[in-house]
């Protein structure tokens, strides 16, 4: 068999897009709970409010940071009039137990979610924690146990409370280590023994892209998002010493957003292009997982005036509690040239480069790439030689329910036969030591790049419109039943 005996087959979840009741039992407003809908031709955005003028408005969720600077005074707020899909999203909350039922019936071994930072401290900064919000993870934390489905917990996905960006700035601010530290350690302490598995931020790496939603940075000047990246490589470090002194049985790992790279023609100009690239990737991962800032950035840094308030403390803490392990979503490919002239571009909302004229592309732009988990796997092992986990892939997609009531999706079951041959590959051939694999929105959930929820991922059909229409109820696709299969045979059958 490729995979090993105890591979960690399952699927993956965001509280933001996932879990809803925004404001219910004491939980805080977080970053998210102020970004509205979009779609594929139409950004998301984020929302705000001056307090002395009473002027509102909204700035694009843009990868351009320069269009991301908030006016004088604003403050992003919740507004009247605007849509916010996470208020609601696919309401786990209330439907926790039915969904991980659905969960045990396709044999998951694991299931990644991510804790609602604001539902446990409603303002970052608070002494004491909710109690309601613990509660609800341990209710969530039991139903698990009772189907043996182990969970990976992200402590912060895209969901920094917004207290912390409204009062300091986000993570640009040194105040913030000590808040998320006094947060990871309160639940690690509360869920000993219920969870072993944890990773401290989701796809850091979206700090240099999307400084918002990464770390609640309202001013993102390449001063503050290096200051903020730097801040939660520290606190990342604090907490995986805490977790290791918790309970020795944690392993802490980190999470990277990772896209395959390819120059479009062999001129040596491209290649070079591509390195620089990945080094805008592979920067997080060589300090968060690797221990060490990298020549290549000390240099950058260097040209462009940047220097981090830090200390000598913060690079042993980093050198020394480095991740246990390296997890990364990883979806498509991209595709970049140093030659601009009549070469078309790629038009998937997170998607930087070229389109590749090899692959196909989803409806939202994507570059479906059979191979793209096998070149991940090998560049990441052979950098770091510590265990790997995908925990985000997958295919978003519109889905219909068919006349006979049910959704016939074999397009995701196609896209997952691929990725799942790449990884088996990587397993297979190249010797890779991989842990686990799980599917991303493996119940219909909010999608973080345009709030839909037409562009679907999951396993689960849920019944939700893009306007927040719809009774909720779960429905299986064909892809539920074929993915059972899957695991029950450890990866081996694929067929459908």
């Amino acid at each position: 068999m490729a995979f090993k005996k105890d591979f960690l087959w399952g699927g993956a979840t965001a509280a933001n897009q996932y879990e809803g009741a925004y404001d219910v039992d004491g939980k805080g407003l977080s970053t998210a709970d102020v970004i509205t809908q979009g779609s594929l031709k139409e950004a998301r955005k984020i929302t705000w409010k001056n307090p002395k003028t009473g002027e509102t408005g909204y700035i694009p969720l843009s990868m351009n940071t320069k269009e991301m600077k908030f006016p004088e005074g604003a403050q992003p707020s919740v507004l009247d009039g605007y849509y916010y899909p996470s208020h609601e999203a696919t309401d786990f909350y209330h439907h926790y137990q039915e969904d991980i039922k659905d969960m045990a019936e396709m044999g998951f071994k694991c299931f990644r979610m991510s804790i609602n930072w604001s539902r446990i401290f409603p303002n970052g900064d608070d002494e004491e924690p909710n109690e309601k919000g613990l509660e609800f993870y341990d209710k969530v934390f039991k139903e698990l146990k009772k189907y043996n489905i182990e969970p990976l917990v992200t402590l912060s996905h895209y969901e920094t409370p917004l207290n912390l960006t409204i009062k300091y700035g986000g993570w640009k601010d040194r105040r913030l280590i000590d808040f998320y530290v006094h947060y990871a350690e309160t639940v690690m302490k509360r869920y000993k023994g219920l969870v072993k598995y944890w990773l401290t931020f989701n796809e850091i790496n979206c700090m240099s892209m999307m400084p918002f939603m990464a770390g609640g940075i309202m001013n993102p000047s390449p001063q503050n998002i290096a200051q903020g990246a730097h801040n939660q490589f520290v606190a990342s470090a604090l907490t995986v010493k805490a977790g290791h002194e918790i309970d020795p049985n944690n392993k802490v790992g980190q999470m990277l957003a990772f896209s395959a790279t390819y120059p479009y023609t062999c001129d040596p100009a491209d290649q070079i292009y591509v390195i620089e690239q990945m080094h805008n990737t592979l920067f997080y991962s060589d300090v968060q997982t690797g221990g060490r800032y990298p020549e290549y950035k000390l240099q950058e840094y260097k040209r462009n005036g940047i220097k981090l308030d830090d200390n000598p403390i913060d690079y042993e803490l980093i050198k020394d509690y480095s991740a246990d392990f390296l997890s990364f979503s990883c979806y498509s490919s991209s595709t970049v040239t140093t030659h601009k002239e009549d070469i078309p571009s790629g038009r998937g909302n997170f998607v930087m480069g070229i389109k590749n004229p090899y692959l196909k592309e989803s409806e939202w732009g994507w570059a479906t790439d059979p191979y793209v988990l096998r070149y991940a796997l090998n560049t990441l092992w052979d950098r770091y030689h510590k265990p790997l986990w995908i925990v985000e892939n997958g295919l978003g997609a519109v889905d219909k329910i068919s006349s006979d009531g049910k959704i016939h999706d074999d397009y995701r079951i196609d896209y997952l036969k691929q990725n799942i041959n790449s990884m088996r590959d990587a397993v297979n051939i190249d010797g890779i030591d991989l842990m686990g694999y799980e599917m991303w929105g493996c119940i219909d959930l909010v999608s973080a790049g345009t709030g839909q929820m037409s562009k679907r991922y999951g396993f689960v059909y849920v019944d939700r419109d893009d306007k927040g229409n719809g009774t909720l109820k779960r429905i299986p696709k064909d892809s539920f039943y074929w993915y059972k299969k899957v695991i029950a045979s450890n990866g081996e059958d694929l067929t459908d």
